[in-house]
């Protein structure tokens, strides 16, 4: 077991009721959550910024090491506040004050001449791997510019204003494929003309294509009902012939290189598919439901898969009708899923073929990340969105 969650276990068993120790986990409140999530929130740590919550990144076999990034916790800020309407008046009042927390700690990883984007770690001084021992000797030569994917989701969390959300969007117009006679070439060959985002703001960097970047940056621009630019008509098409081409069951790795499983793509796709002003994909709507079935029906999806999946089928308006067989897990285990991974560092996202696919086959350069207060932030999304989809079929 790693020692990162023997580790959380301990802070579980120390935290939480008796009572609900001893629960199925069909019974565990969402305000029970909520309080557990506030209590994973640092004040005072030697790795992790006041406000943020804690990420752990993996290198093969090795000891799992602190990461004090801000992409977990813009992701739990986002995904608490859009779960805000459905939540209680006493879970309102937790989640605006871990909302109120954690937002001074995004200013650390801001651009630091100003600009309005995001880096995943902190930005003055650079830094890259924190706590990373002779990694750390790079923080300068090699510090990694920001990112689309850092700055869409940060300027969700933040809920930034219309005037900041535009200002970002123009910036991204300047980072896409076929832009200055940069072309990517390591992805399929039927989307490499395709003119949509790139991953990184930075001019040296290779183009890089990610599927869920491109559904958060969709979400960030139909959320704050920005105008559609050329690269956004793009993106919806380049994700449109990733479903017609099936890649995202058969090229996971390959179309969504830092996230890069079919259930966390599939999750990606129905939370941009939920809002309503999107409806560019409804058309494929009944070939990702079946797709999603069939990943829960294996006897192999990992647990956290299996609630990924059922919150992108309640996204989607079904029925869960396995209930996804958790009703006997105990509250005390769901969180030491160790092969769960929402998000990969991944080095060789911007090498040339075959070199790519043969570093992500290899898991060369590619670090896991855990992060155990967002495991329960999709447990909890979860949970509401089976209530709510219950209370609209009574």
């Amino acid at each position: 077991m790693k020692k990162t969650f023997y580790i959380f276990c301990i802070f579980v068993c120390s935290h939480f009721p008796s009572r609900l120790m001893a629960a199925n986990i069909d019974t565990i409140s969402v305000h029970h959550l909520l309080q557990l999530i506030s209590r994973q929130q640092k004040v005072h740590h030697p790795y992790f910024f006041k406000g943020v919550f804690p990420s752990y990144r993996t290198y093969h076999l090795n000891t799992p090491k602190a990461d004090n990034n801000i992409f977990f916790t813009g992701l739990i800020l986002f995904t608490l506040q859009k779960l805000y309407p459905k939540a209680s008046p006493q879970d309102k009042i937790l989640i605006d004050s871990i909302v109120l927390r954690a937002k001074p700690a995004f200013s650390l990883f801001k651009n630091k001449s100003g600009r309005n984007t995001y880096n995943f770690w902190q930005t003055n001084p650079p830094q890259v791997f924190p706590n990373g021992g002779w990694l750390n000797w790079m923080n300068q030569s090699m510090a990694l510019p920001d990112d689309i994917d850092d700055t869409v989701i940060s300027l969700l969390a933040l809920n930034a204003d219309s005037t900041d959300a535009s200002l970002a969007h123009l910036l991204m117009q300047q980072y896409t494929n076929l832009k200055h006679n940069k072309k990517i070439h390591n992805t399929p060959k039927p989307l490499q003309l395709f003119d949509a985002y790139s991953t990184w703001f930075g001019n040296k960097m290779p183009i890089d294509f990610d599927i869920c970047v491109l559904t958060n940056v969709l979400y960030f621009v139909y959320y704050y009902h920005l105008p559609l630019s050329k690269a956004d008509s793009a993106s919806i098409h380049l994700i449109k012939k990733c479903i017609e081409k099936k890649y995202i069951d058969n090229k996971a790795s390959i179309i969504s290189p830092h996230y890069q499983r079919t259930p966390v793509i599939l999750y990606h796709l129905a939370r941009l598919m939920s809002l309503p002003e999107f409806r560019a994909l409804d058309q494929y709507q009944p070939e990702l439901i079946q797709l999603a079935n069939k990943w829960l029906k294996k006897s192999s999806t990992l647990f956290f898969d299996r609630i990924i999946l059922s919150t992108a089928l309640l996204q989607w308006k079904q029925p869960i009708f396995n209930n996804i067989n958790i009703q006997t897990k105990q509250f005390q285990s769901i969180f030491m899923d160790e092969d769960f991974v929402f998000f990969k560092a991944n080095m060789g996202s911007i090498l040339p073929q075959p070199f790519k696919s043969l570093s992500t086959f290899f898991d060369i350069g590619e670090f896991n990340y855990d992060a155990p207060a967002y495991n329960m932030v999709l447990l909890l999304e979860y949970l509401l969105l089976q209530q709510h989809f219950n209370e609209t079929q009574a």
